[in-house]
């Protein structure tokens, strides 16, 4: 059996323990904050191992050496060894939030102290934002997943689904979601359905879900929902080709109303339907998801 080999990266506060903690109860052997200049001769030692399903985790922990990683994946590459790998990131209110909450240090905050809250919270997002920088090639050559309004139990479900998928196939993974709660910092084409008939005002219909076939029969009746549905299907099928033969290993088309519940779930329902023949896919009901 071949050697999987997942790198989660990623903005610190993201959720990365969370991650890790998932692909270890799905049998992964993981290793936190591995130093890059490491991979190499790590994966070298775990084939010798007889290893099948390795985790590595690495952040901004290690950023002297973080340059080096592009070209230890390449290494691998040339070895024949496939590294699928997730970006966990959010918003930087989102993390402010979490750092407040826990009261813990940014790995790249400065060592002097800060007195007043208003300095502490400058001095913060000053640190969010250098990280940011630091791992913005990371972030390009990676699935990225935003974790900022998504529950742990929500992420861990995101990468076990995630790390089932065949690493040389690119992956669809459609989302659902509510403009209300704010748009997935991980799409990579966003659609906005707001402007087709609205299941939510029809009384039958408002506590159902996309899912249900009352409010599935409501919406295909709807010429504009057709219309939207036949347009988002050839944008996709026209460009899907290209983006795969540019190595792309996932492309995240989310579609948008706005609740989350009726539009915008029915429409990611079709479209898994009408793309799963031919991609692999994946979907996700970002606000059914959190109730």
């Amino acid at each position: 059996m071949n050697l999987q080999i997942v790198l989660i990266t990623g903005m610190s506060g993201s959720g990365k323990s969370v991650a890790l903690h998932a692909l270890e109860d799905a049998g992964f052997f993981c290793v936190d904050n591995l130093p890059p200049e490491l991979l190499v001769p790590f994966v070298a030692l775990e084939k010798e191992h007889k290893a099948t399903r390795v985790a590595i985790a690495m952040d901004v922990r290690t950023a002297t050496s973080l340059p080096l990683l592009p070209e230890q994946l390449a290494v691998l590459k040339t070895q024949g060894i496939m590294v699928k790998s997730l970006f966990l990131d959010a918003t930087t209110g989102t993390l402010v939030r979490r750092y407040s909450e826990t009261r813990r240090k940014h790995p790249l905050s400065q060592a002097a102290s800060v007195h007043s809250a208003q300095d502490q919270r400058r001095a913060l997002v000053d640190a969010i934002e250098l990280e940011r920088e630091l791992l913005a090639d990371l972030r390009e050559n990676a699935h990225v997943i935003d974790t900022s309004i998504i529950r742990p139990s929500q992420l861990q479900g995101y990468v076990k689904s995630l790390i089932t998928t065949p690493g040389e196939q690119l992956t669809l993974v459609f989302e659902s979601f509510a403009f209300k709660r704010g748009v997935p910092g991980d799409a990579d084409y966003v659609f906005d359905v707001r402007m087709l008939p609205n299941p939510h005002y029809e009384p039958e219909l408002r506590p159902l879900t996309g899912q249900d076939e009352p409010v599935a029969a409501f919406l295909r009746e709807q010429a504009d929902v057709a219309q939207m549905l036949e347009h988002i299907q050839k944008f996709l099928t026209y460009w899907l080709d290209g983006l795969a033969r540019d190595h792309r290993s996932y492309v995240t088309v989310a579609i948008g109303c706005t609740g989350g519940q009726h539009r915008s779930v029915y429409l990611v329902e079709q479209l898994v339907k009408l793309f799963e023949d031919k991609w692999v896919t994946l979907k996700r009901h970002r606000e059914l998801e959190t109730r």
